[in-house]
């Protein structure tokens, strides 16, 4: 989140227990969508509320009570029903970022991602976009890096691609920016999130996901303050 804040994104938050209108509906996500089933999503009992799949419900809270132009990260713990693994955990943490501004192209969104990936990992480190679809997003990407154990050569971490994939991107949909009364004839703007524990993975040679939850000094105390 600190090389988000140089770069001007102010930080955001919002309830763990959010509303079904907030972590789907007002993200263009359909009825239909298998995400807002019982087997992927926490509901809580006698409650209309469920524990929130994503952050990019502080995304819609933001943009409900500012006007644009918009500049936010939203990190935080995030909640899906998944089966526990050595790269799976139904409780983990996310960082987005959102930018909503005047004529915003998919442009300054890679400029970006480039940018916050260099000073994450390296001046070497080099980004790839890739075709993919989300709801709230359109046209969106996954997003590579350069993998950070063979410099892209090819090894066993990255399955001999030289990429390794990290998070998800795109231009903010029309229909969300419609939702909080956001005129997308005049606003436009991009979004990106990615996993926090997926980085410190990366980036400690940390192999199993549990680890981070397991409250092991042995394992806390080996690594540098500054990088955890």
């Amino acid at each position: 989140t600190g090389i988000l804040s140089l770069m001007g994104f102010s930080w955001a938050e919002g309830p763990l227990a959010e509303s079904d209108d907030n972590n789907f509906t007002k993200l263009n996500i359909p009825e239909h969508h298998p995400a807002r089933g019982m087997f992927d999503t926490f509901y809580l009992e006698n409650s209309p509320l469920l524990m929130r799949t994503h952050t990019s419900p502080v995304q819609i809270r933001a943009m409900e009570t500012s006007r644009p132009p918009l500049r936010i990260m939203a990190p935080g713990r995030v909640f899906r029903h998944e089966a526990v693994d050595a790269t799976h955990s139904a409780v983990f943490h996310q960082v987005e970022g959102l930018y909503i501004d005047k004529n915003v192209t998919f442009a300054d969104l890679k400029g970006t991602l480039d940018v916050f990936m260099q000073k994450l990992f390296g001046a070497q480190t080099k980004t790839r976009f890739r075709p993919s679809y989300f709801p709230f997003t359109e046209p969106s990407a996954e997003v590579d890096v350069s993998c950070l154990f063979c410099a892209g050569s090819g090894c066993p971490i990255c399955k001999h691609s030289g990429w390794i994939e990290l998070l998800g991107a795109g231009l903010v949909h029309p229909n969300v920016l419609k939702t909080v009364d956001y005129d997308p004839q005049v606003w436009s703007g991009f979004a990106f999130g990615v996993g926090v524990e997926r980085i410190a993975m990366l980036r400690l040679g940390v192999k199993d996901i549990r680890a981070f939850y397991e409250n092991d000094m042995r394992f806390l105390e080996q690594f540098d303050e500054n990088l955890v």
